[in-house]
Order: C-alpha cells, then structure tokens, then sequence
C-alpha cells in the first residue's frame, strides 16, 4: 500500500476524522463535527512522506513514506516496554531499532518517548498489525474527544447556575 492508498485507507475507514495535508504529509485528527480549534487539534495518526523533517527513516527514498500512530501507554508498553527517554547527538530516541527498515512496526524515532510508533512503507509483513493498531489509535482519540466534550458540557452546565 503506497502513501496515497494509506490516506484514502485511514479516511475512510475510520468514522469522524478529519484529514489535513501539509507539504505532502497528511495529519489525521479525530473531529466528527469538525470544529475542534486549532489548538486542540492533535492528530492520531500522521502520513509522512518526506525527508522534510528527519532523514533516519530514508523517506528520500522513491515511494518511500512512514505512517505514524499515537498508542496509548499500555498499548505501547505490552508491545515495546517502557518507553525509550535517553536521545542520541540528532535527537533521535535510542530505541534498539534501525528506523529505515521497511514493512516492520517499531517505536517512532522521534516520539516513542509519547507512546507513538511508525511503519515504513507498510506492507505484507504488517497489514494486520497495522490495521489493528490504527484501530485501537482511533477509538482513543474518539475517547479523548468525548472526555473533553463531556467537560465541556459539564463546564457550561454549571457556570449556568
């Protein structure tokens, strides 16, 4: 699946996100009534697809793009352990992983430390896996946006008093 076919994958598989694309990269929030501001708009899941940011996933690469996804701590911790704090010369996390390989599901180079991991150009070896992992990712974030909606409400409930 190439970077393209993954963006139309998370769009429209997934109720309620809204997707945003940026210098070739595409940032994916959940915001079912699409309204979330600016300031809240954190993204689940992000298509890279370019070396615009980092070079240790070698996204310099033809058709090469890196998904990202933001876990949960227990989800993180059951599959990789704590999460990694020590940053080499770069910034780059020391996760015991080579952040070029492909087709493997691994801490993300930069943000594993925030519970979040990357696939480079997922493939056969991970289509479940990733399918499951954006998954979970999603319901988690629908799960924030109701907490924070529901503090909303609870919030202008009370001030009306």
């Amino acid at each position: 699946m190439d970077a393209t076919a993954m963006t139309h994958y998370i769009s429209e598989t997934f109720d309620g996100v809204r997707a945003v694309e940026s210098s070739g990269d595409t940032f994916f929030t959940y915001d079912p009534d699409g309204d979330l501001p600016e300031d809240r708009w954190l993204p689940f899941a992000t298509v890279v697809t370019g070396d615009d940011h980092d070079s240790v996933s070698g996204l310099d690469a033809p058709e090469a793009y890196r998904l990202n996804i933001g876990l949960t701590k227990a989800a993180y911790t059951s599959r990789f352990g704590p999460a990694p704090t020590d940053r080499d010369e770069h910034g780059v996390l020391d996760t015991g992983f080579d952040h070029s390989e492909r087709d493997r599901v691994m801490p993300h180079p930069y943000y594993a430390s925030q519970y979040w991991i990357c696939v480079v150009n997922p493939g056969a070896n991970t289509t479940d896996d990733v399918a499951r992992l954006l998954d979970e990712a999603h319901r988690f974030a629908a799960r924030k946006h109701a907490n924070r909606s529901g503090r909303g409400v609870r919030g202008r409930a009370q001030d009306s008093r």
